[in-house]
């Protein structure tokens, strides 16, 4: 059995470069909407910049939205976020803004106005309560971590 589809959560925007368009999927089922920048940028190779998207939005309490990147991008021309996922939080009302890395080597890249620069995903995320105590319960991973699981030739 399937679970039903759900609606779309609302979310309130608020374009700051009107010649923008705002964020939009591109593609039925895409978890991501694109994120363009408002600005020309050169980043020569290992540099990186902010780049703004010109919208702010409001999330309802227990959203955020992440921005991630645009994987074309990445194989592309070497772009990476730096702190990807990106973190926007509910309360959060400033502009999206997107940290963005030249890894390659060799090749500048050039970003113009309106070029798709990252993706906003939107998630539900839960609060914790947080329980101090003096040990944790067992478990069969333990402390493994870093590798442990192996997976790669030269683990």
């Amino acid at each position: 059995m399937t679970d039903p589809v759900r609606p779309p959560v609302d979310i309130l925007i608020r374009r700051l470069d009107p010649e923008i368009p705002l964020p939009a999927y591109e593609h039925p089922g895409d978890a991501g909407a694109d994120l363009r920048t408002t600005v020309d940028a050169e980043l020569a190779p290992g540099e990186r910049t902010l780049l703004p998207t010109g919208i702010s939005i409001a999330l309802p309490d227990g959203y955020a939205a992440f921005v991630h990147p645009r994987s074309g991008l990445a194989v592309r021309c070497g772009v990476a976020l730096v702190n990807a996922p990106g973190t926007v939080d509910a309360g959060y009302r400033g502009e999206i803004k997107v940290i963005v890395v030249n890894l390659d080597p060799k090749e500048p890249v050039s970003f113009k106005r309106g070029d798709r620069i990252a993706q906003l995903v939107i998630q539900q995320v839960e609060k914790a309560r947080f329980h101090e105590v003096g040990e944790l319960p067992g478990s069969v991973r333990a402390e493994g971590g870093f590798g442990s699981t192996g997976g790669h030739a030269a683990v």
